[in-house]
């Protein structure tokens, strides 16, 4: 029984395949695993701006989510999907596993991946942030300011 414990607890930590006789265990969570996977990318498909967060854009729960949500709020990127990986571990760990990225926030633009808080807020500071909306067809309120200004 400590055996087949520890070689679940393996599975999980690493996704690596563990063959039991007799048992099928691993390759349900391995299964699962791939499903979580490809629910993570059928959700960064749905919206041209998806975010993963702690929180949620009315209340961000840390630090990092909020500086995204900032971000995004001073470009006028209203319309967005954020999902809060507080309110699912699962969800929080898959979305990890799908981008091989370790942290959260995560932002996706037309379901790829972008990086996390010092990704967008390098792209914020540069421009590039700009051109990348403008590539998605939203337009930043950061050029209207800029007119104004001149």
């Amino acid at each position: 029984m400590n055996k087949l414990l520890r070689s679940s607890a393996k599975c999980l930590r690493v996704g690596a395949a563990v063959y039991l006789p007799g048992s099928s265990a691993c390759a349900r969570l391995l299964s699962a695993a791939a499903g979580e996977q490809k629910d993570v990318g059928d959700m960064v498909k749905k919206d041209k701006v998806v975010v993963f967060i702690k929180g949620t854009p009315a209340q961000p729960m840390c630090g990092f989510s909020n500086a995204v949500v900032q971000i995004l709020r001073m470009h006028g990127v209203d319309d967005y999907a954020a999902y809060n990986v507080l309110d699912d571990q699962d969800l929080r760990q898959g979305v990890k596993d799908f981008s091989n990225w370790p942290t959260i926030p995560q932002v996706y633009f037309n379901g790829e991946f972008v990086g996390g808080c010092d990704i967008l807020l390098q792209m914020h500071q540069n421009g590039d942030l700009v051109e990348e909306l403008k590539k998605l067809g939203v337009h930043s309120n950061l050029l209207d300011a800029e007119k104004e200004s001149k």
